[in-house]
Order: C-alpha cells, then sequence, then structure tokens
C-alpha cells in the first residue's frame, strides 16, 4: 500500500493498482503521514485498520467505491478530541 497527500493507493494481486481519493475518508486525510504510515491488514486482508486514527475500511467497501459514512458531527467531535 502506498500513499501520498492526495491518494490512498493499494497495489492488487496481478499487477493491478486501485487507487482511492483521501478526501473521501476524512479522518485519513486528516491524519499525518505517519499516523496513515501505520497500518495493518486484518484477518486475510478482508480490512485495513488506521490504529493512531481510529481508522477501519473494509476492501469490498474500496473497490465498491463507498466512501465514509461518517456524520459530520462524529469527524467534529473526533478533530476536537484530537487536537486536546
Amino acid at each position: 500500500m502506498k500513499q501520498s497527500s492526495e491518494h490512498l493507493v493499494l497495489d492488487l494481486p496481478g499487477g493491478r493498482r486501485f487507487t482511492v481519493p483521501l478526501d473521501w475518508y476524512p479522518r485519513l486525510q486528516h491524519g499525518s503521514d505517519a499516523e496513515r504510515r501505520n497500518l495493518r491488514l486484518l484477518g486475510n486482508g478482508y480490512a485495513i485498520e488506521w490504529p493512531d486514527l481510529d481508522e477501519h475500511l473494509g476492501i469490498e467497501g474500496l473497490l465498491a467505491g463507498r466512501r465514509s459514512g461518517e456524520s459530520p458531527n462524529s469527524l467534529a467531535r473526533w478533530l476536537t478530541a484530537r487536537s486536546q
């Protein structure tokens, strides 16, 4: 998995590459490079977890183009807690 300041890039089997805009996932977008690099695959690769950002994304949802379902209020609370 590769990341830039604007995209999450997944390298899939068979040489395929999948790119997702970070602004689809506000917690990843607001995270630092170090926080985004601290990730792990869950199970047999069914999901990705960023423990520093309390973010978990299912691979199936990523491939289906599902954006974050987090409400604006929830994101605002999370951002406030991060700044304390």
